[in-house]
């Protein structure tokens, strides 16, 4: 009986951290972002170098079907605040950083219906 509770509790602790550790925030994602900003408001000729480092990271950490759906939500939000974006130049970001995408960028998207590759 001892050994069934010690393996029920290590269970819970494993599931527990990776529970903790897959979860991503808006933070997470505004950060990744945030460089990428200059070239979505047209003021950039390219994404530079650090965005392509954060949309990378995010499509790393963004590994779980509630993490995609979350930074979807996230840049969605994110894509309805702000103004002067150009969503042609947002929806490049991806493929100028070699990263492959699973949904259409543009903030009309309905997050619960992708289970994306990248956000």
């Amino acid at each position: 009986m001892a050994r069934i509770a010690i393996a029920v509790c290590i269970l819970a602790v494993l599931v527990a951290a990776e529970t903790a550790s897959a979860a991503i925030s808006c933070g997470d994602v505004t950060s990744s972002i945030a460089p990428c900003m200059g070239y979505a408001m047209g003021s950039s000729p390219s994404p530079s170098a650090q965005c392509c480092s954060g949309v990378k990271s995010l499509n790393g950490r963004a590994s779980s079907k509630a993490d995609r759906q979350t930074a979807c939500r996230c840049l969605k939000n994110m894509a309805g605040r702000l103004r002067g974006v150009s969503m042609g130049n947002a929806a490049s970001i991806p493929g100028k950083c070699g990263v492959s995408v699973s949904m259409p960028i543009n903030p009309n998207v309905d997050c619960s219906t992708y289970l994306l590759n990248y956000y």
